[in-house]
């Protein structure tokens, strides 16, 4: 069994964690996640609720790696991004409803 290289990925607002592993061939993306330490360092991730993926794509923590995979762990989101561009429209609409009766 040879070693692949991964990289863990994790992002904050105001700062953010990135680092290089080398791990073993037929890793999962759990055992390389727990192998890191990041949970240690960021006791708020949570593996049964943060979303994870490999260069954008949803993964299961029991999916092995290939080399060279980015592993991304996501933060929950604030706020429903619909309900942000349905909330921007209506008050875009607003305004130009109000730019329109004062002309």
């Amino acid at each position: 069994m040879s070693d692949i290289h991964i990289t863990i990925v994790y992002a904050l607002a105001e700062r953010y964690f990135l680092k290089n592993y080398t791990v073993s061939e037929k890793t999962t993306v759990e055992e390389a996640i727990l192998h890191s330490k990041i949970l240690q360092k960021f006791p708020e991730i949570n593996l049964q609720n943060n979303k994870i993926g490999i260069f954008s794509r949803p993964v299961t923590l029991s999916e092995s790696l290939q080399n060279g995979d980015r592993i991304e762990i996501y933060r929950p989101l604030l706020a429903d991004p619909r309900e942000v561009r349905r909330l921007r429209a209506k008050e875009q609409q607003s305004k130009e409803q109000k730019m329109f009766k004062t002309t």
